[in-house]
């Protein structure tokens, strides 16, 4: 049955197939528009020749069906427990068209489904070309390989070629030994192998009492103390000054030993002896102290008069700085009688000391160690440094050695020491035209209280010795004995007034 479409043109019905269980559609067949007479005569072909605007009868495919899936696909995908798979095998239409086209895959591989305008969704099998069936891969087969006894006695090559061979490689080996020899021989054009270097006929002169000298008789002396404890460790120096043993160093090399009861203290000699040390006695207020070792005929360092030192005489400084033992430094003596004061060790009391200023490198580790002149006796003990980087920097102070032999005389007799004091509390002042230690505090009792010093009075002087500030008063007065009478000069509000003061003890 026609039908009419609301353009007023005819289309033929589309008739279906019925498969039973369900109903396929063809596709429609193309609907061409009547022609108009105009373009058909100024664009159309003439009769008999195919073309644009020729009258055609375009046949209608019918619908074809995808090939079946492959196997994988359909086990993966398929329902289970039933005979259908993913897409049903194509059925023959009830009326098939004869001018439909015969299914294009036949009995090989599915083609190109996008060729086929008319085809549904496939599934197919994969893009890449597939071998024709029963055809073997090939592979390369490698060649044939010469052993060398084939190409020697096989007869495979000529012996003319071998000949030549073996004549090249001669030649080839030769040219290269050549010309290694000629380079070995030839060598750097800057060296010469016939040079002999001259040297001198005798050694070094080492006259006595050069450094080298001194060094070689003073360094077996002075030895190295360590403490090691739980909380502490540290490496410092002393020197021996007693045959028995007894070696004086700085108060705040031992102190830590001291105050740690897990804390082993030894010392440690040139030879590489190892002795354990013992406390014989402190002195804070001064930085000394002495220990004492058990060891046999040490070599024992002789301490010299260190009141005629000059500024500008050499000093030679040995210790261990840095841990670095049987170290020797020169130097010459910077100044004399500089007071130095420093915190005590660990809230103790404050360290004052009169001090030998000289520019012979000292360090840390330096401390306890000898400050010898130009005999090798001990002048000095060097204590601390002056410095803004922590090294070095020629600002090196030692306590003078009168001062350390009277302590560490006292220390190994008694154990302590007791120092001469004037009992009054001071600061350091200075005017534009004098300047002292200006009393504080005058305890009662004492000896500055009985003599009659007042508080704001300001000491200038302690017997023959200037004071221009706190520092300068203690080592003054230290100077003298106990119970000994000194002569002090002081300003009191504009006159100046001189009192006998009789020393106590601190």
């Amino acid at each position: 049955m026609s039908q009419q479409s609301p353009n007023g043109q005819t289309s033929t019905p589309v008739s279906g197939v019925d498969d039973g269980a369900h109903r396929r559609l063809r596709p429609r067949p193309l609907v061409q528009p009547p022609v108009d007479p105009a373009y058909a005569t100024a664009f159309g072909r003439p009769d008999g020749v195919p073309g644009a605007f020729a009258a055609r009868d375009v046949p209608v495919t019918s619908v074809q069906s995808a090939p079946p899936p492959p196997e994988s696909l359909a086990t993966a995908f398929g329902r289970q427990g039933s005979p259908e798979l993913l897409q049903r095998p194509p059925q023959p239409l009830a009326d098939p068209d004869p001018d439909i086209d015969p299914v294009f895959w036949g009995d090989k591989p599915a083609g190109d489904p996008w060729r086929d305008p008319a085809s549904g969704a496939v599934i197919g099998p994969p893009a890449v070309g597939e071998d024709a069936p029963g055809e073997p891969e090939r592979k390369q087969e490698p060649g044939p390989q010469l052993s060398v006894p084939e190409l020697l006695f096989g007869r495979r090559v000529k012996p003319t070629a071998l000949a030549l061979l073996l004549a090249v490689a001669l030649v080839l080996g030769a040219v290269g030994g050549l010309v290694g020899w000629l380079i070995g021989r030839a060598g750097n054009p800057l060296t010469d192998s016939t040079v002999t270097l001259a040297e001198v006929e005798q050694g070094k002169e080492r006259p006595a009492g050069s450094i080298s000298d001194i060094a070689k008789r003073v360094t077996p002396s002075v030895v190295s103390i360590e403490f090691k404890g739980a909380n502490v460790a540290g490496v410092g120096s002393g020197v021996v000054i007693e045959g028995g043993g007894y070696i004086l160093t700085n108060d705040h090399v031992v102190a830590p030993a001291a105050q740690d009861s897990s804390a082993k203290l030894s010392a440690v000699f040139t030879d590489g002896t190892r002795a354990q040390a013992r406390v014989v006695g402190r002195d804070p207020k001064t930085d000394l102290a002495v220990i004492k070792v058990e060891v046999t005929n040490p070599t024992v360092l002789q301490f010299g008069n260190s009141d005629e030192l000059q500024v500008g005489d050499s000093v030679i400084a040995i210790g261990s700085p840095l841990q670095l033992s049987n170290t020797v430094t020169e130097g010459i003596v910077s100044a004399l009688h500089r007071p130095v004061t420093a915190a005590g060790e660990n809230g103790g009391p404050q360290v004052t000391y009169d001090a030998i200023q000289t520019d012979a490198a000292i360090n840390p580790g330096n401390s306890g160690g000898a400050l010898v002149d130009s005999r090798g006796a001990l002048i000095g003990i060097n204590s601390s440094i002056r410095t803004e980087t922590g090294g070095s920097v020629g600002l090196g102070f030692a306590i003078s050695g009168n001062q350390a032999r009277k302590i560490s005389q006292e220390l190994i007799r008694n154990g302590q020491v007791k120092h001469a004091d004037m009992n009054v509390n001071v600061k350091s002042v200075s005017a534009e035209t004098s300047e002292g230690a200006q009393v504080q505090n005058v305890p009662a009792g004492g000896a500055a209280a009985a003599a009659g010093i007042q508080e704001g009075d300001v000491i200038t002087r302690v017997g023959n010795r200037m004071v221009r500030n706190a520092a300068e008063l203690v080592v003054a007065v230290r100077e003298h004995e106990i119970g000994e009478k000194v002569q002090v000069t002081l300003a009191r509000q504009g006159r100046e007034l001189k009192l006998d003061v009789t020393l106590k003890s601190d």
